[in-house]
């Protein structure tokens, strides 16, 4: 549907030649988080079939839910995964993890065989390690949302977590887990060996590979010029007149002081002005959308607003508000209706 040839972004280059066309970021990394292994693959499965097993039957879930309350636990379920939602799995398998006890008593009073799952050391270790990596993954996706992020911004946080990548695999391979604290803390308290090196290492290097297919891998000093101009060179590709403004922006010691106050958009937009080249090159950067956090936004909107009691409601004018980053005056509001009192 999105193809360049014949697809959308086809038909859109041939009223607009110039546009860009950007993949969301986070959606990106959702995609080159989901793949695993074959062993991590059975444990997500087992998890998953665990929560299925409790949550879809009312009296269970009360059940687990009364267990947990006697044994003084934080929660009191387990959560639903949701392939459709970006955290959903990272928190699944914290959850599970968290109630790792309470999951294997109450599976052994109801004598189901995931029971034995629960009481394998190396099958909790490689869930242990999951949500450490899958927290880890949900850390990188709250940072990549927001609604005044852009492409310099979201590929430094990418750079950031491919490098430590590559610092885990390091430290994993030499036998230090101290970056995965739920791991570390269950081998420490039941006094283990880590025999889950090997499937660490496996997918960490997948990571790896899969973080360097979906984010290729670019000169991280190509947008130093629009991140902090007055420390960075003008690219190489710049024009005379682009050089020209670019001394000019540098040089000037009242923009020097508005860069240190204002956002990045904010600076260039003004930079615009006066210096319409360099300004215009610096905002075909930071202007396109690098994720869909704003959509997000709107189709949860419309969820919370338009529910199954007000599914024939026209939303227009109430999601416009929902979605609004304008803070509303209501004294102003207030003071042109007119007040009545009753006798």
């Amino acid at each position: 549907m999105a193809g360049r040839r014949g697809g959308l972004q086809a038909l859109i280059k041939r009223v607009s030649p110039n546009v860009q066309w950007t993949h969301c970021m986070i959606h990106r990394e959702a995609l080159a988080s989901k793949q695993l292994s074959p062993d991590l693959h059975d444990v997500m499965t087992d998890v998953i079939t665990t929560v299925n097993y409790i949550k879809t039957r009312p009296v269970k879930a009360r059940i687990f839910s009364a267990l947990c309350e006697e044994m003084g636990s934080d929660h009191t379920a387990v959560l639903f995964h949701s392939e459709s939602r970006w955290l959903s799995r990272g928190k699944v398998l914290s959850r599970v993890f968290e109630l790792r006890d309470e999951i294997r008593i109450f599976l052994e009073e109801e004598e189901n065989e995931l029971v034995h799952k629960f009481n394998n050391n190396k099958f909790l270790m490689k869930l242990a390690y999951l949500s450490d990596m899958f927290q880890k993954l949900n850390e990188l996706n709250l940072q990549m949302q927001g609604s005044n992020t852009h492409l310099p911004h979201l590929a430094d946080k990418i750079t950031s977590f491919t490098r430590k990548l590559e610092m885990w695999e390091q430290r994993v391979t030499e036998g230090n887990i101290d970056s995965f604290e739920n791991l570390k803390s269950f081998i420490e308290v039941n006094k283990l060996q880590n025999t889950v090196i090997p499937c660490m290492k496996a997918h960490i290097s997948a990571l790896q590979k899969h973080f360097q297919r979906y984010f290729p891998v670019q000169d991280p000093t190509q947008y130093d010029w629009i991140r902090d101009p007055f420390s960075a060179t003008p690219p190489a590709e710049f024009s005379t007149t682009e050089n020209e403004q670019f001394i000019d922006v540098t040089s000037d010691s009242t923009m020097r002081l508005e860069f240190k106050s204002k956002t990045l958009a904010a600076f260039w937009i003004g930079v615009e002005k006066d210096f319409p080249l360099l300004g215009k090159r610096a905002l075909a950067t930071l202007l396109p959308f690098a994720t869909s956090y704003l959509c997000e936004i709107g189709f949860s909107a419309v969820a919370s607003i338009k529910t199954k009691y007000r599914s024939k409601l026209d939303i227009e004018n109430e999601l416009r508000v929902a979605v609004s980053q304008l803070q509303p005056r209501f004294e102003k509001i207030c003071s042109m209706k007119q007040a009545h009192t009753s006798h």
